[in-house]
């Protein structure tokens, strides 16, 4: 079954161009932790004649439950007819760069582990002017094409497994619950615990004491 969310691609193939990639990333609004951006090419044979079967849940990531994102992540990463990157900036660089910036670095370098490079590239959100390739830019892509889907998929799995291992590190701050995002939860524990070392600096709710300068 060939899905509309390959309309674009399909599109673009229709025009000669087969190395396709869609790019997304997770992870720009939270107070803490790395922006990860993720990039996916699909076979054009899959473009053409529809998704596997055990790939046609792929979806924005958001839409999805977390086991479900589990699953697909495993899927996505296992075939070896995907080519994929998966790249990341953490947070001293994203208060050195600011976070728009940081998240486009992040998409560059993920699209950089691809090889050979893909030869137009669809971008969820808007354009930017650092992207080296041709690309399209779609405004909630990820719900409208396959290619940028399984990129959200792939980016927001790796970060969440991330701010999981980093409650284990930091305590206190339930990454593991709210994977950095501003909760009330998060803003009480950086009121009570100053900002730890992965916490955007540079942005206003962290711009309180570190632990270091709270504790000593």
């Amino acid at each position: 079954m060939i899905s509309r969310r390959f309309r674009f691609e399909l599109e673009l193939l229709d025009r000669g161009v087969t190395r396709i990639a869609g790019v997304d990333e997770a992870g720009r609004g939270p107070l803490a932790g790395p922006v990860f951006a993720a990039a996916v090419i699909f076979p054009a044979d899959w473009m053409r004649r529809g998704m596997p079967e055990g790939l046609r849940k792929v979806n924005d990531s958001k839409q999805l439950t977390a086991a479900t994102r589990e699953a697909l992540f495993g899927e996505l990463t296992a075939r070896p007819e995907i080519q994929y990157g998966i790249a990341r900036v953490d947070a001293p660089e994203i208060d050195q760069i600011n976070i728009l910036r940081a998240t486009h670095r992040a998409m560059n370098l993920a699209l950089a582990q691809l090889r050979p490079p893909p030869e137009h590239v669809l971008v969820d959100g808007l354009p930017f002017d650092s992207m080296p390739l041709p690309q399209t830019a779609l405004v909630s892509g990820d719900a409208l094409s396959y290619s940028i889907a399984a990129a959200s998929i792939l980016a927001k799995v790796s970060r969440d497994r991330l701010m999981i291992e980093m409650d284990r590190v930091y305590p206190g701050y339930g990454f593991a619950e709210h994977k950095g995002y501003g909760t009330r939860r998060h803003k009480a524990a950086l009121a009570a615990l100053g900002a730890c070392p992965i916490h955007r600096r540079s942005f206003a709710p962290c711009r309180g004491p570190s632990q270091v300068e709270l504790f000593g």
